[in-house]
């Protein structure tokens, strides 16, 4: 799975914020407190009857990787973000040596603000699987035709490179994204994926003559199953679509989608000098509050952060 474009695929369902109960998951990077989102009521029976089973499956087999670690990503799914924390650390200690149990976790210190602890797991997870072949990364919500498009070390490279990225260390970002566009070749979802974030962190460093080689191969008529926004914005970086059409529906929902093309028209803006187009969009990505385990909005709220916005 990746993301940005399937951070959460299922926070696309995700329809409000249990701000009745107070129930904080995180602190922003600006410092607000982060309210657990509650899945719409369809979503959530079809998640709830998913976590039953990974309970039970962990209960007949509690020392089993894959169970603790499906217990872990189902719980994560319905927003309980510092509990799946605490599942996917059992596994550590269970598996020190299991990557997975890593880059699951890395995954979630992530989603809850902690970098550094979510650079840890991934440096851990990346180390692991140094000269290892690699697998297939099961969806934990399959897409459209049931192919998993992402592998768990390509999983942990992007991972490991946002969270430099989200930090602003473009610099250290930089060879994890190049290594993981060298792998992503013949899989077009993580070639676009790795393509977006390469080129972003090009141009954020001022290499702007190799981001544009980044864009070179792209086109209209790559078979993308489940990264599209990823495929439009780097359409709209070559100049072959425009802001309107890379944003869509953006401001008239606020799907996972939505959010990310917005990150990436704002990030657009800013490294061509527009300032005031991007801190615009910015702005109303992180006023939202429904999205904010997307990785689209951490990256806003990153950059939002780092001007001392809000």
């Amino acid at each position: 799975m990746r993301q940005m474009a399937r951070t959460l695929t299922l926070s696309m369902v995700f329809a409000s914020v249990v701000a009745a109960q107070g129930v904080v998951e995180a602190t922003a990077l600006t410092g607000r407190p982060l309210y657990r989102p509650e899945p719409a009521a369809a979503a959530r029976q079809r998640m709830e009857t998913q976590l039953d089973e990974a309970t039970r499956a962990v209960a007949q087999t509690p020392s089993n990787a894959d169970s603790i670690i499906w217990l872990g990503r189902r719980t994560a799914y319905l927003g309980r973000f510092r509990e799946a924390i605490a599942i996917f650390t059992s596994g550590v200690r269970a598996h020190p040596a299991d990557a997975r149990m890593y880059r699951h976790r890395g995954h979630r210190y992530l989603t809850t603000r902690q970098l550094d602890s979510a650079i840890a797991d991934f440096s851990t997870a990346y180390e692991l699987t140094r000269g290892q072949p690699d697998q297939v990364e099961p969806d934990g919500q399959p897409n459209a035709r049931n192919i998993p498009t992402s592998t768990l070390q390509g999983n942990i490279r992007y991972h490991l490179g946002l969270a430099y990225f989200l930090k602003g260390e473009f610099a250290k970002a930089l060879p994890i994204y190049r290594a993981d566009f060298a792998a992503s070749r013949g899989n077009a979802d993580m070639t676009v994926a790795t393509s977006h974030w390469l080129w972003m962190t090009l141009r954020r460093l001022g290499r702007d003559r190799e981001a544009e080689a980044v864009l070179a191969p792209i086109t209209a008529s790559m078979d993308v199953i489940e990264n599209g926004a990823y495929h439009r914005l780097l359409l709209l970086y070559k100049g072959e679509l425009t802001e309107a059409a890379a944003l869509g529906s953006f401001g008239s929902d606020g799907s996972l989608e939505n959010i990310t093309t917005a990150f990436g028209v704002a990030n657009w803006h800013l490294v061509h000098g527009r300032t005031a187009q991007a801190d615009a969009l910015l702005d109303r990505i992180v006023g939202g509050t429904s999205q904010w385990a997307s990785f689209g909005y951490l990256a806003a709220e990153a950059d939002v952060a780092r001007r001392g916005g809000r």
